[in-house]
């Protein structure tokens, strides 16, 4: 059975190897508050310790997927002192970027309806993301006298082009899930109904295979954009190596040896 944990803006459970954390501020588009800033780093927290843990699914209730910041936190009136965004980025956004990109094993990102600011920016950070057909991406930052942060300067270049990015970055335009599609944000654009039951599906059926293995794997993609040819060889030299130590390889090679079905373990 599902074990939830009790959370005011996040929904989190663990089952079967598979740790499903849902945002869950729906009357505000899923905007980041303090706390629920805090709740997701806890939920993060206890999937990077918990060994049973194989693969991560992110999604959001309700209408749209994040809206980013809750701007109720950051109105200020004359005469106040200014926040200072940065340290809120040093604090939050950055270490959940970092932990996203970081844990040894899959994440899947379902993201159903509108993705703005910094919820446009968290699903890139993923390693597996789907859309809901009606789902839209929108770097609202520019909307504001802000630049794009969560990664966002980084990954979009790099999987949209600079042209793509800028005009993405500079006008905030709304980008359409067929659109991120085919522009190589995301993987996969679903129906509407069909969006929840899919991600959850495809998150299962990762937690049955050599998730070690798949985390080297995403190691390895990870870095192949800040490594030359060489470094990159030498480092797939060395993931290989502790890929071909894991239990997971041997029981894969005597599965088809045998002609059976592999049982992985993620060790």
């Amino acid at each position: 059975m599902p074990h939830p944990h009790a959370y005011e803006h996040i929904l989190f459970t663990l089952d079967n190897g598979l740790a499903h954390l849902s945002l869950n501020r729906p009357a505000q588009l899923n905007a980041f508050n303090s706390l629920m800033q805090d709740e997701v780093r806890a939920a993060l927290e206890h999937v990077r310790g918990d060994p049973s843990v194989r693969v991560l699914l992110l999604t959001a209730e309700g209408r749209g997927f994040c809206a980013g910041q809750d701007l109720a936190e950051r109105t200020v009136a004359p005469g106040e002192q200014v926040p200072d965004l940065g340290a809120s980025i040093e604090r939050f956004y950055n270490p959940l970027i970092r932990t996203l990109t970081e844990l040894p094993l899959p994440v899947v990102c379902a993201v159903n309806g509108v993705a703005a600011g910094a919820g446009a920016n968290i699903p890139l950070a993923c390693d597996l993301v789907l859309a809901s057909r009606s789902a839209s991406f929108v770097q609202a930052f520019c909307k504001i006298g802000l630049i794009p942060d969560s990664g966002g300067t980084w990954m979009l270049p790099r999987l949209v082009g600079m042209a793509r990015a800028k005009a993405m970055a500079m006008l905030g335009e709304r980008l359409s899930a067929e659109q991120a599609l085919g522009w190589g944000l995301i993987y996969k654009v679903v129906e509407d109904t069909a969006l929840r039951e899919e991600a959850v599906a495809l998150a299962r059926h990762l937690a049955t295979q050599p998730t070690l293995g798949l985390g080297l794997i995403k190691q390895a993609l990870n870095a192949s954009p800040g490594n030359g040819f060489e470094a990159q060889l030498a480092l797939e030299r060395d993931l290989q190596r502790q890929a071909g130590r894991s239990e997971d390889y041997r029981e894969g090679v005597n599965a088809f040896m045998a002609k059976r079905p592999a049982v992985f373990k993620g060790c």
